[in-house]
């Protein structure tokens, strides 16, 4: 009777392992065989003058990563320390490029940024700062 409960232990115990391993195998297989996040979307920008007077254009030009050719861009401006969306837009161009027109009409020191969407969300440029006599 010991030798019979001993062999039932035995295969038990074996039988949990083996069902141990092949768990652990088939996580490792599933962690393994899953994509691999894509690279986070980015906007860069500089604008082409510094200073200009009020009405003045500017243009500000950059490059893109993780977004479309033609997706939509936008110029936003802060205002009272929100981000608000002006009148000027432009498009990924190929090669992930954009060059956009902005006409600043208020005076004073003008915070400004490039705003974009990508299949992971909405992306900035760092912002940039043109004064505005």
């Amino acid at each position: 009777m010991t030798s019979v409960l001993r062999h039932h232990c035995l295969r038990t115990l074996g039988a949990g392992a083996l069902s141990v391993a092949l768990l652990s195998g088939g996580t490792a297989g599933a962690v393994a065989a899953s994509p691999t996040p894509t690279a986070m979307a980015s906007i860069t920008v500089k604008a082409d003058k510094t200073e200009v007077n009020a009405g003045d254009m500017v243009t500000f030009t950059g490059r893109t990563k993780g977004l479309k050719v033609g997706s939509p861009l936008v110029l936003q401006h802060e205002n009272s320390g929100k981000w608000t969306s002006l009148r000027a837009t432009a498009k990924v161009k190929k090669g992930s490029s954009y060059a956009l027109l902005g006409k600043l009409n208020t005076k004073g020191t003008e915070h400004l940024r490039i705003a974009g969407v990508s299949e992971s969300g909405k992306v900035y440029s760092p912002t940039v700062t043109v004064k505005v006599k």
